[in-house]
């Protein structure tokens, strides 16, 4: 499956109304948001399902690839594009084992290490942060800039800068450490405007 990672939305609830949530989830999509992941952390999995049912229903719309952030039975029952797992989460191996060959599998790449051994496993993408300290994640570690140059050097699959981007700083971290797109939560989802936040946010990932 060829994936475009330039622009890879990952959801936050907040304190949304459903129907304010998939808005913003449409509109961001419209904007040029070209890849979407539903998290849900604080949702049960009869919640998590329904609300991942109503998303795909607009990634459908749009032919956009839907990612579920951890739940392989879930994103198995909807047929989803695949899942993006972060630590603590199902091991790589046991993923492939459960979803097969052809969902594909991010991960969560904290260091260079972890960015390799995931790679060697085959993992189809790598989220790799923080970048820079973020409000969704205040504990987050900032990777060095040593394993950015690292990253850049050695791992050859698709790579998503994570972690406190915005319009400021998006440009020259991408471009950089050749980065094949940004992955954002409060950015978009936060935003005045999601469409033109995600339309600006591509323009700057591709320029």
């Amino acid at each position: 499956m060829n994936i475009d990672y330039s622009v890879y939305l990952v959801t936050q609830r907040y304190n949304y109304t459903e129907d304010e949530f998939l808005n913003i989830i449409e509109e961001a999509i419209l904007g040029g948001v070209t890849l979407l992941e539903l998290r849900e952390r604080n949702s049960n999995a009869q919640d998590f399902y329904d609300m991942a049912h109503k998303v795909k229903k607009i990634t459908d719309k749009y032919d956009i690839p839907f990612m579920l952030n951890d739940r392989l039975d879930i994103a198995l029952s909807l047929d989803c594009a695949g899942v993006h797992l972060e630590p603590g989460d199902l091991s790589y191996d046991v993923a492939r084992d459960i979803l097969g060959e052809d969902k594909i599998i991010g991960v969560s790449a904290l260091s260079y290490e972890s960015a390799l051994q995931s790679q060697q496993k085959g993992a189809d993408y790598l989220s790799v942060g923080a970048i820079v300290k973020t409000p969704t994640k205040p504990d987050c570690t900032v990777i060095p800039r040593s394993d950015l140059d690292l990253i850049k050097e050695n791992i050859t699959i698709p790579r998503v800068a994570v972690g406190g981007l915005n319009k400021d700083n998006i440009s020259e971290v991408v471009h950089k450490y050749n980065f094949d797109g940004v992955a954002v939560v409060s950015s978009i989802m936060y935003a005045d405007d999601p469409k033109q936040t995600a339309s600006l946010f591509n323009k700057l990932v591709n320029e």
